[in-house]
């Protein structure tokens, strides 16, 4: 989930062994239930995790990882809706430039750029609909 200023929301991991990115930040997920679609397995892990609930997510990209294929969605956050760390030590809108220094996955940075991208052509292709429509 990313913010207008391209800040996303990511996830610091509890450091225990016996879970997935263990003292990692990552982006907020998790496994798919039983006949449950990707879309809507992200956003209830999404809800889950942040209390947060997701009207428009939008397929970002996959990934080949050892042992199955991680799914990214992405979607603007509303501004209204409160987030919390329901899951993990913290809950964070993280700004790009940050996420250098973070304990992370490599592929977290690539998959962050491709979902400023994605934003920013949503963004104009939103804002040259609102200008054919002024008088």
């Amino acid at each position: 989930m990313l913010r207008d200023d391209g800040a996303a929301l990511l996830q610091y991991r509890d450091n225990i062994s016996t879970i997935s990115d263990p003292g990692l930040w990552v982006f907020p997920g998790g496994h798919l239930k039983w006949g449950e679609t990707p879309r809507d397995g992200a956003a209830r892990e999404m809800e889950e995790e942040t209390c947060y609930r997701c009207y428009n997510l939008r397929p970002l990209t996959r990934l080949a990882i050892d042992g199955g294929t991680l799914l990214f969605f992405w979607e603007n956050y509303d501004g209204q809706q409160p987030v919390a760390c329901r899951e993990g030590q913290a809950l964070e809108f993280i700004d790009r430039r940050k996420v250098e220094s973070l304990p992370k996955q490599p592929y977290l940075t690539d998959v962050f750029d491709r979902a400023l991208a994605v934003q920013k052509r949503a963004n104009i292709r939103v804002q040259d609909r609102n200008e054919l429509r002024r008088p």
